[in-house]
């Protein structure tokens, strides 16, 4: 049972960005979330996009360093992986 926490290196609405998942559930991923006051707007398909200014909080409060290609692996194994659906042919 772990959380996991990538690096901020998404860029995105002029931020850097951290993709934050869990390894067991949903609930524990939203539980996890609202203790370290991440608002649920934040969470998308499986995981919640975290600004690089609160990584450093999800760290402190348990979350587990790992790099993107480490994050969605072990997302999906658990299971829990949420791809968003591309059109056909591409």
């Amino acid at each position: 049972m772990a959380l996991y926490i990538d690096p901020p290196t998404w860029p995105g609405h002029g931020r850097m960005w951290s993709h934050l998942v869990s390894d067991v559930s949903f609930e524990e991923l939203h539980a996890f979330a609202e203790r370290i006051g991440a608002p649920r707007r934040a969470f998308d398909r499986d995981h919640y996009d975290l600004p690089a200014e609160r990584y450093a909080d999800a760290v402190r409060a348990g979350a587990v360093e790992v790099g993107s290609k480490e994050l969605v692996l072990r997302l999906t194994e658990a299971g829990l992986r949420r791809p968003k659906r591309r059109p056909a042919g591409r």
